[in-house]
C-alpha cells in the first residue's frame, strides 16, 4: 500500500511553469487513516440531501379541472313542476371520480418535511480522512476506473505553480506532464444523455468524473468537500494536490493536512479536540499473524483430552440419580420386613401348597341387587367374604341379560 512510503515527492513542471523537483516532503498521517467505505456511504447519502430546496404541489391540485359529474340519473320527482319544491330537486354537481383519485392515490408533498439532515461533525472529519487516505491507494483508484498508468507517483502533488493556469490550454499540458490526461479525456467522452423525464429537468447529460484538483487559494474545508472528494458515495477518486494544500512553510515541515487533521500522537490544530482515528489493527493478514513464527513459540499447545461435564439431574425426580447418591436404597425397596422373611422361610415349601389350596377354596356372601331398567337387565352383585378369601378379591360385579 502507499502508506507505507513515508516521504512523497512534489512532480515538477515544465515551461514557463518550470520547477525543481521536491524530494522527501513527509507524507500526512491522515493519508494513514482507517478506510471506512460504509461511513463514507452514510455521509455522502446524508450531506447530499441538503443541496435539496423545499417543494410542495398545491393543495387544490386534483380538484382544479373543469370536468365534473353531474351525479347518477334520478327517477322523476313526484313533486309537481309548478310546486315551488321542485327548483330544489335537481341533484348536486359534484368533481369527477377521476378527479378526485389524483388527490387520494398519491400524497401530497409538503414544504415542512426533513428535506435536511444533520450529521455529526466527528462522523464528518472521519468520512473525509478515509476517503483521503483511500486516494492515495493506486489500486483503489485504479479499481474505481480511473486512467492511472502513466502517473508518476501516489499521492500525485505538483508544484505550486498550477495555481496560476487561467488557460484550458495549459491545465491540458499540465495533467500531460502528471500523466492524468488519460483520466480527463475518459471523462470527456463518457457524457451522453440522461435516461427518462429528468433530462428535462435541468440535468439533462451525465459523465463520468475526471481528477480533483485542490488548489492552495481555496479554503481547505471548502476544498475538501466530501460530496466531490467521494462523488457518488465511492472513495478512492484520482485527487490532485499543489505544493500549498499539502504543506505550509508556517509549519516547517509539518504538512498541512497534519495541522488541519492531527496526527497520531498530537490533536488537530484547526479542529479542536479533534483526534485522528487509527486502525484496530496495522496490518490486516490475521492468518499470517497467527502462523508466524514468533506467536507459535508462545502460544500453548492443543488440549487433545476433552472434558465433557455431564447434565446434573434432580435425585427427587430421577430414580437412576438417586441410586447413585444411595445405592442402599435399592436392597431396602426389595427386602421384606425380617417377621415375614423368618415366616416364609420357616414354612418352607408347604407354604406354597398352602397358598394353592386356599386359592382353590373361596367362600362368597352373594347379595343380589335387582335395579328397574327398560331392557329388563338384572345386574348381580357378589361380594366375598373377607376373611374366607386369602387373595386380594373385594368385589365382583356379574350382569345378567
Amino acid at each position: 500500500m502507499a502508506a507505507v512510503r513515508p516521504l512523497v515527492t512534489v512532480q515538477p513542471l515544465e515551461g514557463h511553469m518550470a520547477t525543481n523537483a521536491l524530494a522527501g516532503v513527509p507524507r500526512p498521517d491522515v493519508l494513514k487513516a482507517p478506510m471506512r467505505p460504509d461511513v463514507v456511504r452514510f455521509v455522502h447519502a446524508s450531506l447530499s440531501r441538503n443541496s435539496r430546496q423545499p417543494c410542495a404541489v398545491s393543495k387544490h391540485a386534483g380538484h382544479q379541472t373543469s370536468a365534473e359529474s353531474c351525479g347518477v340519473p334520478a327517477a322523476p320527482s313526484p313533486v309537481s313542476p309548478a310546486s315551488p319544491a321542485a327548483e330544489h330537486t335537481a341533484p348536486a354537481r359534484v368533481p369527477s371520480a377521476t378527479c378526485a383519485a389524483a388527490a387520494v392515490c398519491s400524497p401530497p408533498t409538503k414544504t415542512w418535511r426533513r428535506w435536511h439532515r444533520h450529521v455529526n461533525v466527528n462522523i464528518r472529519r472521519y468520512a473525509t480522512a478515509s476517503a483521503l487516505a483511500a486516494s492515495a491507494v493506486p489500486s483503489l483508484v485504479l479499481a474505481r476506473g480511473h486512467r492511472i498508468e502513466s502517473v508518476p507517483e501516489f499521492l500525485l502533488v505538483v508544484s505550486d505553480t498550477a495555481e496560476g493556469v487561467e488557460k484550458t490550454a495549459s491545465a491540458i499540458k499540465i495533467l500531460k506532464q502528471v500523466g492524468a490526461v488519460p483520466d480527463a479525456e475518459k471523462a470527456r467522452d463518457s457524457q451522453g444523455i440522461r435516461p427518462g423525464m429528468r433530462k428535462m429537468r435541468n440535468r439533462g447529460y451525465i459523465f463520468r468524473m475526471g481528477p480533483l484538483i485542490v488548489y492552495g487559494n481555496i479554503p481547505m474545508s471548502s476544498a475538501l468537500n466530501l460530496v466531490e472528494l467521494a462523488s457518488g458515495d465511492h472513495i478512492d477518486r484520482l485527487v490532485i494536490l499543489t505544493y500549498h494544500p499539502y504543506t505550509l512553510k508556517l509549519y516547517g515541515e509539518n504538512p498541512k493536512l497534519n495541522s488541519m487533521f492531527g496526527t497520531f500522537d498530537k490533536s488537530s490544530e484547526k479542529k479542536k479536540g479533534y483526534v485522528l482515528l487509527r486502525s484496530k489493527m496495522h496490518n490486516a493478514d490475521l492468518s499470517m499473524i497467527i502462523n508466524s513464527d514468533e506467536v507459535q513459540l508462545v502460544v500453548q499447545p492443543i488440549k487433545k483430552d476433552v472434558k465433557r461435564h455431564t447434565l446434573k439431574r434432580n435425585p427427587l425426580k430421577n430414580l437412576y440419580t438417586l441410586l447413585k447418591l444411595n445405592p442402599y436404597l435399592d436392597k431396602k425397596r426389595t427386602q421384606l420386613p425380617k417377621e415375614e422373611a423368618a415366616a416364609i422361610k420357616a414354612a418352607g415349601p408347604a407354604r406354597y401348597k398352602t397358598m394353592i389350596s386356599d386359592s382353590e377354596c373361596l367362600v362368597f356372601s352373594i347379595s343380589f341387587t335387582f335395579i328397574e331398567s327398560t331392557s329388563d337387565d338384572h345386574r348381580m352383585q357378589v361380594e366375598p367374604t373377607e376373611s374366607q378369601c386369602p387373595v386380594h378379591v373385594r368385589r365382583i360385579t356379574l350382569t345378567t341379560a
